[in-house]
């Protein structure tokens, strides 16, 4: 009795050689949404970014809503967490809503963020510019908040509606914050 040998197969996780699409990956792109402009939750969302583009990771950052705090002028060095009705803050909402509770909240925080040399908000919008990190501002909400391009920092690339930042983010995975 004779068997035949087949030919190997290759395995799932193997190219087959010779076509190009699979042997170049593509370019890996993550697009953050920034829907909230408080101190904590500025950083996440640019932390996220700038891990990326030190990974090579094309990254879009997107400011909506509140998140355009975190890209004004006016707002940009003096963001404050939120403390209001944050279970992680372990301060009852009656405490956390008194005058001067946020401020003091946010001397806190910037002096464990300076212990540890993390940048500020300013420093972190700064390095990602100049890394290539795309940054836009949500029309809509600019015009609802009577904001103008003026009130932005000058990193943000422009004002795009929502239509433009999925056409901007396509292929990307997105996280909202």
């Amino acid at each position: 009795m004779t068997t035949t040998m087949e030919a190997p197969t290759a395995t799932p996780w193997a190219a087959p050689q010779g076509d190009p699409q699979l042997e170049a990956p593509a370019a890996r792109k993550v697009a953050i949404i920034c829907s909230k402009g408080s101190l904590d939750m500025a950083y996440p969302g640019l932390i996220l970014a700038n891990a990326a583009r030190m990974m090579g990771i094309d990254a879009v950052i997107f400011f909506t809503f509140w998140g355009l705090d975190i890209v004004r002028e006016k707002t940009v060095d003096r963001l404050q967490p939120g403390i209001v009705g944050n279970p992680a803050m372990h301060m009852p909402t009656m405490v956390a809503g008194l005058p001067g509770m946020g401020a003091m909240a946010a001397g806190m925080m910037r002096k464990k963020i300076d212990g540890i040399d993390v940048p500020t908000v300013r420093e972190l919008l700064e390095t990602l510019d100049d890394a290539g990190a795309e940054m836009y501002a949500c029309h809509m909400a600019m015009e609802m908040m009577g904001f103008t391009r003026d009130d932005l920092v000058p990193q943000v690339r422009d004002v795009i509606t929502a239509m433009d930042f999925f056409a901007k983010s396509e292929g990307a995975q997105i996280i909202f914050i």
